[in-house]
């Protein structure tokens, strides 16, 4: 056996074990020479059937899609929107009882005695430093989305807030339902997500796709084709969500370049900064997620504090403690009633429109958003959170991220409304375009606006690049699992995902672009039973963890070589196990080979 000198783990868990030069490629000498990825394969081996489903139909569907769109706008728009009716009239209900259930599986796995369980083994540590860590995943999680949101939500609610009552004080009931929306409940349904991928890959060898999360909970002859249906609506998801959020960020984009740069928003300008955005996304993807992703993300988490510290300083610094004082006590004090609350009242006869619903242009609409970016947004976050204790990454992705988003919240939206009492000039921006109401705020702060609105465009590129490039590796690893994809692999899905991007914004404008995000975002409502599903597998797999079973755990990700790892491919997936009989190709049950 080596010593410790003779092996050296990189930030994905990969192994290089030095060896005699002189094993055969067959024998368990040839481990010593080979290159180990922690955790060791037990998962299952797709069926070729499976896998060419599983690579066709999600591009064939996506076309069809975005043809539907661009040559019938109107019709598809009209279909989405019965479909989003149907969704916010009959399931409102749903989705409040999802995010709290959300939120009590968070709170149980950190008060339960499971929270002491690692994330790869008793020996695993994390694989990157905390700092890093938040900003990678707060990078992928919501940066995009609070870019947009953090001013424009506070503002467009300043006269409607059920449960908060108005008051004295104007935008409170605004800044309130914001914390609400991309704070800890948004967090935590990310979470809850995560940890579901990331126990099943980091400690059962699993790849890291919802099919291995959730299937095996499954009478035996329905796992196979519900994995299929479950990696299909994950893909498609993820595919279209990102495609869409390309589009918007690259009008927001414009919208804050406008502001400093002598050119006009177009078509032509969009169409640029979608394949600016596109190439900086592809050498992102490339470099790698120590090079490319965790660089960027620690440039957005340095501009992002530079951007709230200059603003705080600048701005109206005594209304903004006052306000963040203020809000943040009517936040914990009506934090249960917001959670519970369905929009009973307008549920006595049946809902006409989405647009007469207060939930359906903002609860629903956000959950759904959660929901449908959950697939990439988890698969990240479990990808990165290796060596943590389930507790400690709970806390990590749910606490701080939410401390976070309400300083951020407070400060922005606090200076947003302050200047808006004096002009209105803001919600009149706001009214026109959504995405221009933070540039048109930061102009408004003495002797650095305009320095602040550059801060602020570089911001929504680079948090978009860390978004694209966070879900490019999810994507790569729902398409290609068990098998690792390369580098080039992810450049090819970043260039695909610009594509769809393109087409939409340069063929169907931005009622396409619209369109088929809102489109997007209804898809979360079947994927949140999947969740659902997931969870319940999640907590069956925590409650029935035996001795056997943390074997298994230490087993898989036991860094030393093993005989096994000689029956192993490059990918870690075994050639022939003379246990089973089975070779490449297989279709093999995960409880066979652990």
């Amino acid at each position: 056996m080596p010593t410790p000198e003779n092996h050296e783990t990189d930030a994905v868990g990969t192994t290089t074990l030095a060896g005699p030069a002189t094993a055969t490629e067959d024998s368990p000498a040839a481990a010593n020479t080979r290159t180990v990825t922690l955790p060791r394969f037990r998962g299952r081996i797709i069926p070729t059937l499976d896998r060419t489903i599983i690579m066709v139909l999600p591009p064939v569907l996506i076309i069809a899609a975005v043809v539907a769109v661009t040559v019938n706008p109107e019709g598809a728009a009209a279909l989405i929107g019965r479909l989003r009716t149907f969704v916010t009239g009959g399931f409102t209900w749903w989705f409040v009882a999802y995010s709290l259930i959300a939120v009590g599986v968070c709170a149980w796995l950190c008060i339960s005695r499971v929270g002491k369980v690692r994330l790869g083994g008793p020996k695993a540590r994390p694989e990157h430093s905390n700092f890093a860590w938040y900003s990678m995943l707060f990078a992928c999680g919501q940066g995009i989305g609070l870019i947009f949101w953090s001013l424009a939500e506070p503002i467009m609610l300043r006269e409607e807030t059920p449960v908060i009552p108005t008051g004295a004080n104007p935008g409170e009931g605004g800044l309130v339902w914001t914390y609400f929306h991309w704070g800890l409940t948004a967090w935590a349904m990310y979470c809850v997500v995560a940890v579901c991928l990331a126990y099943s890959h980091h400690n059962l060898g699993k790849t890291l796709t919802f099919r291995e999360a959730t299937v095996d909970i499954l009478p035996k002859r329905a796992q196979r084709p519900a994995g299929v249906v479950v990696e299909l609506l994950a893909i498609i998801a993820t595919v279209l969500g990102l495609a869409t959020s390309f589009g918007f960020a690259a009008m927001q984009f414009t919208s804050g370049a406008v502001n400093a740069l002598p050119f006009e928003a177009s078509p032509l300008v969009w169409a640029i900064v979608i394949i600016a955005l596109g190439l900086l996304t592809a050498v992102s993807a490339f470099l790698g997620v120590n090079k490319g992703m965790k660089r960027i993300s620690e440039t957005n988490s340095i501009l992002s504090i530079v951007l709230v510290v200059a603003v705080f300083v600048f701005g109206p610094t005594v209304y903004i403690l006052s306000n963040m004082t203020q809000t943040f006590g009517s936040f914990f004090q009506h934090f249960i009633p917001m959670s519970f609350w369905a929009e009973a009242e307008g549920t006595g006869a049946p809902l006409a429109d989405w647009q007469d619903s207060w939930s359906g242009w903002w609860t629903v609409f956000i959950w759904c958003w959660v929901i449908a970016f959950s697939p990439f947004v988890a698969g990240f976050i479990a990808r990165i959170s290796r060596g943590r204790t389930i507790r400690e990454f709970v806390l990590g992705v749910t606490i701080i991220p939410s401390l976070i988003v309400m300083v951020w919240v407070a400060v922005i939206g606090s200076a947003g409304i302050h200047y808006d009492n004096e002009s209105g000039q803001i919600s009149a921006d706001a009214a026109a375009d959504t995405s221009s109401a933070l540039f048109s705020m930061l102009e408004m702060v003495p002797w650095i606006g305009t320095l602040l609105v550059i801060v602020a465009t570089v911001l929504v590129a680079t948090y978009y690049i860390t978004s694209l490039d966070s879900g490019t590796y999810a994507l790569a690893e729902f398409v290609s699992a068990p098998k690792k994809s390369g580098p080039w692999f992810r450049v090819v899905l970043v260039a695909s995902i610009a594509t769809v991007a393109l087409v939409l914004l340069s063929i169907g404008g931005v009622n396409a672009v619209d369109t088929v995000q809102t489109g997007t975002i209804i898809g979360g409502f079947p994927f949140s039973f999947v969740i659902v599903l997931m969870i319940i597998n999640l907590i069956r797999r925590l409650r029935s963890r035996t001795a056997a079973t943390r074997q298994l755990e230490k087993d898989i990700n036991d860094p030393e070589p093993r005989a096994e790892d000689a029956l192993c491919d490059e990918d870690g997936i075994p050639r022939h196990d003379p246990r089973l009989g089975v070779g490449p190709g297989t279709y093999v049950d995960p409880q066979d080979i652990s």
